[in-house]
């Protein structure tokens, strides 16, 4: 048999990742401020022989290698979009962007807690006024940076009315955005801390805020890591798309949902392989036609089995 229109059938994997996202865009903005704020309290630090100031760069350095990181996912998922050697394309590079980041951000919230657990028990002499003044021009960097990222959902036309973080689908911009969150909560304790201690002589509160904000880091990354080993692992997408498929196929009444996987692709997108049993079973087409089509599925594979024909 010849086949003379077979490319006719045929479709890209490519499902929009080829191009340059808005958090790919302000991600390297952020690691600019970052990385330049960075430098100058390291150069600051050893010129002026400020511990507070050189600490508080290498921490940012920290911080600037997961958001390079971030940075790299977005431009590798964007050069390899039409590598055909990705069954579904490289949209779930986002989530493993994401994964390092959470992985990261959870090593960061334990050299918080011990190094905040060491202050505790051996209580080291603070600068107070040069550790505030450092505390505060870091809010301010970071709290633009958080502006910044906070921004991206605008730009990507994030629609999702279920959930209302900004970033629930663009992992890789939510492991972004919650590292620059962290910089900029560990900065308010430790303002407060600083003037705490200062101001009433209370010096133990330095350690205790690290460790408080340790564990919030930590939540954050236990929760960045579930969801995006969910997507890795090719967890059941949301319940409400499948309700909706499900509905839309059933319509007709004679059509049954025998078995339904739908699993993330990319962020926003879904793919989808369906088993419909039916008496008088109507074609892959015509079922397809049923779907809605705003409800983010890039792939969609039909088996049809007629009643009667079970062996």
């Amino acid at each position: 048999m010849h086949f003379d229109n077979l490319n006719f059938w045929k479709h890209d994997h490519i499902f929009d990742q080829n191009r340059v996202r808005a958090g790919e865009r302000r991600t390297f903005i952020v690691i600019v401020l970052t990385v330049s704020m960075m430098a100058v309290e390291i150069t600051a630090g050893i010129i002026y022989g400020s511990m507070a100031l050189l600490a508080d760069g290498l921490h940012m350095a920290s911080h600037s290698v997961a958001l390079g990181i971030n940075a790299f996912a977005y431009v590798y998922a964007r050069h390899h979009a039409h590598d055909m050697m990705y069954s579904f394309g490289t949209g779930k590079v986002n989530a493993l962007g994401g994964f390092s980041g959470a992985i990261l951000l959870a090593m960061f919230a334990l050299i918080m807690a011990w190094e905040s657990i060491l202050r505790l028990i051996q209580p080291v002499e603070i600068i107070y006024n040069q550790a505030i003044v450092v505390a505060v021009v870091g809010l301010l960097v970071n709290s633009v940076c958080v502006f910044i990222l906070g921004q991206s959902k605008h730009e990507d036309g994030d629609n999702d009315h279920h959930h209302q973080h900004p970033h629930h689908h663009d992992y890789n911009l939510k492991s972004a955005y919650l590292h620059v969150m962290a910089d900029a909560l560990t900065s308010v304790l430790a303002i407060v801390a600083l003037l705490t201690a200062k101001y009433f002589g209370f010096i133990w509160v330095d350690p205790v805020m690290g460790i408080v904000g340790a564990i919030l880091i930590a939540r954050w990354s236990v929760d960045l890591v579930r969801t995006t080993s969910g997507v890795l692992l090719d967890r059941q997408g949301p319940e409400h798309i499948r309700q909706k498929i499900r509905k839309s196929i059933e319509a007709d009444g004679d059509s049954r949902v025998a078995d339904l996987h739908l699993w993330s692709i990319g962020p926003n997108i879904y793919a989808v392989v369906i088993m419909v049993i039916a008496h008088a079973p109507v074609s892959p087409d015509e079922y397809k036609a049923r779907i809605p089509g705003d409800i983010g599925l890039a792939h969609i594979s039909i088996e049809i089995h007629q009643c009667g024909n079970e062996k």
